[in-house]
């Protein structure tokens, strides 16, 4: 049955994009995506999805890697903070509270088992538009930008970890999401795990590293309006020369509509049209996907492409021949 702390979280508000490509990064992001730029601190730019409240999405930074650095979470009310980060201290997780950044008030910093960086707050600075961003519609955050792919917001993000078991755990009991769906390996344990904050159908996921390395990244989800924007982004995308990796179409497990990429960077990102789908059941029930029935492909049969289970950032050695390798049908 659901508890008041199952709704301490609102959303993931901003995630860091690490690259060692920080020019064509910022090409796809800003270009392609129709991201505007809002800061610009030291090798970090500041980006924004047009129909997001808060300042930024994105904090694109220069690396000699690429991954993902720290994901921002917001909480429902100070109430909610403050019950999220003494549940985080009693974990030995939590490494502090930090002094306001970009758009947001002071935050408390913690990891994950599987050492993924994030942080939590509840005080905000809404964006303000300027003469060149103002919307028509004082409803909106501001002006639909009309080009590119038109990323609306953020929509989830999905870790790699050594662990899906430990890191499920922890996104259950200590931040008290949702869990929506999940894999599970005929030996025991999990391949993958959804978890929603509200009614969207999931919004943090981990999935099985292969690898057995700690801390790496699968992809970041933008959200689109429409299936038919993300049927437009693929041809747009083949025009720029943009690697398509897989999609588009349609997952079994939540029922996404997708697209994903490779950035410059080599950093995987979807884009989704998942708001299609809500769970309005604060009771909704995990559904639990078996080997065979995952096997089985997406929605409609197509079989998950092979770098699924093999491309992640950052990259580990050889990582460019496993991929190869595993599009050729050669599992290392």
């Amino acid at each position: 049955m659901a508890e008041l702390e199952n709704f301490d979280l609102a959303h993931i508000s901003a995630v860091e994009i690490l690259t060692p490509t920080f020019d064509e990064s910022l090409w796809f992001f800003n270009e392609l995506l129709a991201m505007r730029e809002v800061e610009r601190i030291g090798n970090s730019a500041y980006l924004r999805c047009w129909d997001e409240y808060e300042t930024y999405s994105i904090k694109l930074t220069a690396s000699n890697t690429n991954g993902v650095g720290r994901t921002m979470l917001r909480a429902t009310s100070p109430e909610a903070l403050e019950r999220r980060v003494a549940a985080i201290e009693a974990t030995g997780l939590g490494k502090g509270w930090r002094e306001p950044e970009v758009g947001i008030g002071a935050w408390y910093e913690f990891e994950d088992p599987d050492g993924h960086e994030f942080g939590i707050y509840y005080d905000t600075t809404l964006y303000v538009v300027d003469d060149e961003d103002r919307p028509a519609l004082k409803n909106q955050a501001s002006r639909y930008p009309g080009r590119g792919v038109n990323a609306r917001r953020l929509d989830h993000i999905n870790y790699l970890a050594s662990d899906v078991n430990a890191a499920g755990d922890f996104w259950e009991s200590v931040m008290k999401s949702r869990e929506t769906e999940q894999v599970e390996l005929d030996e025991g344990g999990y391949a993958a795990r959804w978890f929603r904050f509200a009614q969207k159908s999931y919004d943090v996921v981990y999935s099985d590293d292969w690898t057995g390395e700690r801390g790496r990244f699968h992809h970041l989800a933008f959200a689109t309006d429409t299936r038919e924007d993300i049927l437009k982004a693929a041809d747009f995308f083949l025009e720029e020369g943009v690697y398509i990796e897989y999609g588009p179409y349609k997952h079994a497990i939540n029922q996404t509509f997708f697209l994903y990429v490779w950035e410059p960077g080599g950093n995987r990102i979807e884009f989704a049209n998942a708001g299609a789908r809500l769970i309005l059941n604060p009771d909704q029930p995990v559904v639990n996907w078996s080997e065979a029935e995952r096997a089985k492909g997406q929605a409609w049969g197509m079989k998950t492409v092979p770098t699924f289970h093999t491309h992640g950032t950052p990259y580990v050695e050889n990582q460019e021949e496993i991929d190869r390798d595993a599009l050729a049908g050669i599992r290392r």
